[in-house]
């Protein structure tokens, strides 16, 4: 391979090996570095459009046909990156410009499942990968009555049904996805592990962890620190949520002082629990007020409306409207058929204008919150368009995930009056309910979105063995979210298969970093448009200043250290869950007042 490799680029054999020992090659110049990093882009921007229109079709029409195009466009995208990525190493040595240096070292760490240097290895590995995410799209649970549901009819189930016999069921059916793909997924631990180590990474997580303008090991020690500032938190919105459970189904159902059993928590993988609000709303405080599923059904609102809604609230900033290939290419709904892969993304085809969404928008108030989450992405997506193409991305992958959350924090009941869903927002005696529906998702949320990658880092770094792939799992959830299986599981189930992310390979840690993130980011932008009053009834809808000061940082892509980006932003230099604990303060003294007498933790 190494010589077929480099010999399509002139390079004698001499050359490949040194350049895959990592050691220097004589006469090297950075005009040199400058001829192949422009060659690189080139030749990435080309094969990304032909890889990422064949991702589109595959995860829109569902088919042995459709994945197998899908699998030979990536394979081709993921050999020629890592062929680059292993030929830029002979200008390691080499004294660059800063920006051909970045460039280089985002070349080397630009890729989520590296391929082997051997064809067929490199061929396997996107096989596997493509058919796990179609498997998991053409995911179902029958009951035994014959209706087969497919993910969004699993969710509505796990997010409005109250009968536990009902929801074991979901949740154990669902669970049953995964299962199928363990051996797979072993295989594809093994061949990504193996394109690492020919990158010169020990693993594929050490890989991931590498891409945060820090050391592996700085990066976990990052996410450990960050998790300790907001436990306190997620550990009194525990305690109450499970005294609320215990009033509704039982001591026999949930134990009092221990885990609560992940299927009664609203949502198939208890990431989230805004969907049990109505179970653990205060009963002795003021309601929200409005419910804004209501608010959107009785509009009669459809998916493109609640799409346009969201690009409303960017453009009040001052950005430019979406293209009009976005509406015509986008897809808002699920088709009636066929199979599609309904888990909202957004992507940007050609790296300039050709941005879409695939969602199958329902009209609820999580999906109206969705959208704008995902409009963020688009706009980002869109600001960095000028950038060389190796700093087309978000200055670090948690800062893509929360601009749009930051935007969604935005939608405050003020905001709603102002696009006209609500006639008059309530006051300040509605806070308490206002905020424990957020906490249910933004609080909730932190231990699940941290827990994800610990456990892939121990699976790529052998920690974690197949032989205890289901028990590690369960040990990461048990620990950090006190969740508990509602029933026995065993090695014969692949739980984390269950998980989008987990067969689509992608990394999970930007979620949790991304929840820190936006309420830094969602602080500065307040501060921007002159807002002084509570944090949690800041909307900046309609500020061009800060609009201004998101478009500056949305434009600088991945050029320079996130560090410095975060700084321009927010004058802050490290992500810092302050702001977070700051919006939530009200909420987090009030939960203790609920939890007095009763045990906290499990």
């Amino acid at each position: 391979m190494q010589r077929n490799l480099f010999a399509r680029f002139g390079v004698a054999a001499a050359l490949a090996a040194a350049v895959l020992a990592g050691r220097p090659l004589s006469g090297q110049t950075a005009a040199e570095a400058a001829t192949f990093i422009t060659e690189t882009e080139r030749e990435l921007s080309e094969l990304g459009l032909r890889a990422n229109q064949a991702a589109w079709v595959a995860a829109n029409f569902i088919t042995v046909d459709t994945e197998a195009l899908s699998a030979e466009a990536q394979k081709n995208l993921a050999v020629a990156f890592q062929r680059r990525a292993l030929d830029a190493r002979r200008f390691d040595n080499v004294q660059l410009p800063a920006e051909q240096r970045r460039k280089l070292t985002l070349l080397k760490l630009g890729l989520t499942a590296p391929p082997p240097g051997n064809p067929d290895e490199a061929s396997e590995l996107t096989r596997t990968q493509v058919s796990m995410e179609a498997d998991y799209g053409r995911g179902q649970f029958c009951r035994p009555g014959g209706e087969c549901l497919d993910i969004g009819g699993v969710s509505r189930i796990m997010a409005t049904s109250r009968n536990p016999a009902e929801l074991l069921e979901t949740w154990t059916g669902w669970h049953a996805v995964g299962a199928p793909m363990r051996p797979r997924y072993t295989r594809f631990v093994e061949l990504s592990n193996k394109g690492a180590r020919e990158l010169g990474q020990p693993n594929t997580g050490a890989l991931w962890r590498s891409q945060y303008d820090m050391s592996p090991d700085e990066l976990a020690a990052e996410t450990d620190r960050l998790w300790e500032q907001v436990r306190p938190l997620y550990e009194s919105l525990h305690a109450y949520v499970r005294a609320r459970l215990v009033q509704q189904y039982g001591p026999q159902v949930v134990d009092p002082d221990g885990m609560i059993p992940a299927h009664l928590l609203g949502n198939v993988w208890a990431q989230e629990w805004g969907n049990i609000y109505p179970v653990v709303a205060p009963q002795n405080a003021a309601g929200a007020g409005f419910d804004l599923t209501e608010l959107i059904q009785a509009r009669g609102l459809n998916a493109v409306q609640m799409a346009r809604i969201g690009e409303g609230f960017f453009t009040s900033l001052g950005f430019d409207s979406l293209p009009g290939t976005f509406w015509e290419r986008s897809l808002l709904t699920k088709p009636a058929d066929r199979d599609v892969v309904c888990h909202a993304s957004a992507w940007d085809i050609d790296d300039q204008e050709d941005l879409r969404i695939k969602m199958c928008i329902e009209p609820t108030a999580e999906d109206f919150v969705t959208i704008h989450h995902e409009l963020g992405h688009s706009f980002y997506q869109r600001a960095y368009k000028d950038q060389s193409p190796l700093f087309r991305n978000g200055a670090n992958d948690g800062f893509h995930e929360a601009i749009g959350d930051a935007v969604a924090l935005a939608i405050t009941p003020e905001y709603l009056v102002r696009v006209g869903l609500l006639q008059t927002a309530p006051g300040a005696a509605a806070d308490t309910a206002l905020l424990l529906r957020q906490a249910l998702d933004k609080v909730a949320f932190l231990p699940f979105g941290l827990l994800v990658d610990k456990w892939r880092w121990g699976v790529f770094s052998g920690e974690i063995t197949p032989a205890n792939y289901n028990a590690a799992w369960w040990e990461l959830r048990n620990r950090y979210q006190g969740v508990a299986a509602p029933v026995a599981r065993s090695e014969a189930d692949f739980d984390p298969g269950a998980k989008y992310h987990i067969p689509a390979n992608t990394p999970y840690m930007r979620y949790f970093l991304a929840r820190v993130l936006q309420f830094q980011f969602y602080r500065a932008l307040c501060r921007e448009a002159g807002y002084t009053g509570p944090l949690h009834r800041c909307t900046f809808y309609g500020s061009t200043e800060a609009g201004a000061r998101l478009e500056r940082m949305l434009q600088a892509g991945s050029s320079q250290p996130w560090q410095q980006t975060l700084y321009e932003m927010t004058g802050e230099r490290q992500m810092d869950a302050g702001a977070m604990m700051e919006y939530f303060a009200p909420l987090k003294a009030w939960l203790d007042r609920q939890n007095q007498g009763k045990p906290v933790g499990w």
